[in-house]
């Protein structure tokens, strides 16, 4: 599916539900834990730190975007844990922040994504990410 189809998919979930009015609605990694388990959706772990310039331009530039949001929402259950001021679940050692991590609801790591992108080239990177 081409960038145009998907954002247009995402405006009509943004005019179906006001889920994504404000950008993404974070979770947090035990509640993913449990929506995952739910809706067999895949958890996708933001790591970032205070002060990271690159996780505030990803925060402005792709996830207050309302078209983004609603298309990483449709597709992930996001969560973002500040490693300033948390750990990062099962012991992962982050290099790079951002970094992206996604998880099955059986905590597997399925798939990271280190650095920080524009909406197109995210969308690229997450677009084939799938369950087994």
């Amino acid at each position: 599916m081409n960038r145009a189809l998907r954002l247009l998919v995402a405006a009509f979930a943004i005019a179906a539900t006001s889920l994504c009015a404000d950008g993404i609605r974070w979770r947090s990694w035990d509640a993913a834990l449990k929506e995952a388990e739910l809706t067999q959706k895949i958890i996708m772990v933001d790591a970032v730190k205070d002060g990271c310039r690159y996780c505030t331009r990803m925060d402005e530039n792709v996830f207050e975007d309302a078209q983004m949001a609603a298309y990483l929402e449709q597709r992930f259950i996001p969560v973002k844990i500040n490693l300033s001021h948390r750990t990062m679940p099962m012991g992962i050692k982050v290099q790079v922040t951002p970094s992206f991590y996604f998880f099955t609801a059986q905590k597997k790591l399925i798939k990271t994504i280190q650095g920080s992108w524009n909406q197109e080239d995210f969308t690229d990177l997450v677009d084939n990410i799938k369950l087994d």
